[in-house]
């Protein structure tokens, strides 16, 4: 198919959406379908995050696809309101405004609009799939989702005219959705027909994500693979190989591999992306007893009502009560802010703050409400909560502010899954808990120390490399 020119975007009506999609939105009944966090202060609603795909303002769009990765598929998992959405996001593919291009959070390069809807079709085609596993926790997988399963031929229909789309970047979209999709029974007779683009086109793209898809596909439809998979492993080591010798200040060639790792086209998958695959074809594991539980944490007392100077600690009748949903937010906040957005969810102003070198904000601090909110791109990416004055967060009815560091992490540590990357430690012994999106640090309380709590998006678990100065020397 031939793709139709960029508009004008910020010409074109903010939060239009085409009379297909405004249609099908409109005779669903959202009040009725919940995502990760529905009804939760300061986070959008389906409608609201569909609406915003193809607004005018292109940050709005970049937040509106980062909201249904984390409202709607939050940490691989599907919800009643997810197979609507795709329905409506379907209808969005052939509309002129989805070929605006755009850096993805998540995916390095640039690519359309039209192609990350396609990704985050495909995201939903692979956890709707026949075989994939319930979710044990809370019964919300997709195995006793039946409505997910039913907008599958529908989606299929709706994707594949794009499977010969002109530009690379939407063609190997559609065709890593339409692979999935055709996992379906009902849509199996269509398999002769696209297998051979998935073996021509998926299975050699420099998306690393799609090549897997294609290799798993066409194992499953009884193709020969052996070729693909030797191929896969030669391409691995010789990218190690490469990246050794780069690396080498004292090696002959250092300069040729330099030289051949910057002309490498760019692995646009997003990063985590094969440990999650794994996690999803295995049930999840149960904590192991590991004798008994240890007590919650305690929050350490208030300094006295007469109490001044730089170490006062906020009693706990002074300190607001916020909760947490890992990777969407905390408290009023949530990913993706803006610093004048939570500005007004906090109803104050922040300190004066030093920009990035991109003259974007990079840490901001919220002096009156005991938060210091840290960014990427302008975007809220970290919330860290003051040891001394902050918010109580709590998990699970356990306090995680101000709390005696150990007893924080021996408590947590005992209620994590034994998974490998589950907990990890930064440099500073700080522990990381993946699976909660949290991270624990200490905070000088005068002759004491006390927690200070992290919670972060994937990208920023990294502590080393995700806190600017600012957050390391803080007293």
């Amino acid at each position: 198919m031939n793709d139709e020119a960029t508009p004008d975007l910020p010409g074109a009506p903010a939060d239009s959406l085409p009379p297909a999609a405004r249609a099908e939105l409109a005779g669903i009944a959202w009040e009725e379908l919940s995502h990760v966090c529905t009804g939760r202060h300061g986070v959008p609603d389906t409608p609201d995050v569909l609406g915003a795909l193809l607004a005018a303002d292109p940050a709005r769009r970049v937040r509106a696809v980062e909201d249904l990765y984390r409202l709607l598929l939050h940490r691989e998992r599907v919800f009643p309101a997810t197979a609507p959405a795709a329905l409506v996001v379907a209808r969005l593919l052939d509309d002129p405004r989805t070929l605006a291009e755009d850096r993805w959070e998540g995916r390095a390069g640039r690519r359309p609009l039209r192609a990350e809807l396609l990704n985050w079709l495909a995201s939903f085609a692979d956890l709707t799939r026949p075989e994939a596993p319930p979710d044990i926790e809370d019964g919300v997988g997709t195995v006793r989702d039946p409505a997910a399963r039913a907008v599958r031929p529908v989606l299929h229909d709706r994707i594949v005219v794009f499977c010969d789309a002109d530009d690379p970047r939407v063609r190997e979209a559609a065709l890593a959705a339409t692979a999935l999709l055709l996992d379906d029974p009902a849509l199996a007779p269509s398999v002769p027909r696209y297998a051979p683009a998935v073996r021509t086109v998926l299975a050699v793209s420099a998306d690393s994500s799609y090549r897997w898809i294609a290799r798993e596909r066409l194992a499953a439809w009884g193709e020969d693979v052996t070729g693909l998979v030797v191929a896969e492993e030669e391409r691995r080591a010789a990218l190690e190989r490469t990246r050794a010798l780069a690396d080498d200040p004292f090696a002959e060639g250092q300069e040729e591999a330099i030289r051949r790792l910057a002309e490498q086209p760019e692995d646009t998958a997003a990063p985590g992306w094969f440990d999650r695959r794994r996690e999803a074809r295995t049930v999840p594991v149960r904590p192991t007893s590991r004798g008994p539980a240890p007590e919650p944490p305690v929050v350490a007392p208030g300094s006295g009502a007469g109490h001044r100077g730089p170490w006062r600690i906020a009693r706990e009748e002074e300190r607001a009560e916020w909760t947490f949903t890992p990777y969407v937010g905390v408290g009023p906040l949530h990913f993706g802010m803006a610093p004048e957005e939570i500005a007004d969810a906090l109803g104050e102003r922040p300190s004066p703050s030093r920009p990035g070198e991109d003259r974007q904000p990079r840490c901001v601090d919220f002096t009156g409400s005991g938060v210091r909110a840290l960014f990427r791109d302008g975007r809220l990416g970290c919330v860290a909560v003051d040891a001394l004055t902050g918010p109580q967060v709590r998990l699970d009815g356990a306090p995680l502010t101000g709390c005696a560091p150990s007893r924080v992490e021996d408590w947590l540590v005992h209620r994590t899954a034994p998974r490998p990357g589950s907990l990890t430690y930064s440099p500073a012994a700080d522990p990381v808990f993946a699976d909660l999106g949290l991270a624990i640090r200490p905070q000088r309380a005068g002759d004491a120390v006390l927690t200070r709590p992290l919670f972060l998006l994937p990208d920023r678990l990294d502590l080393w490399h995700a806190l600017p100065a600012e957050e390391w020397n803080l007293s």
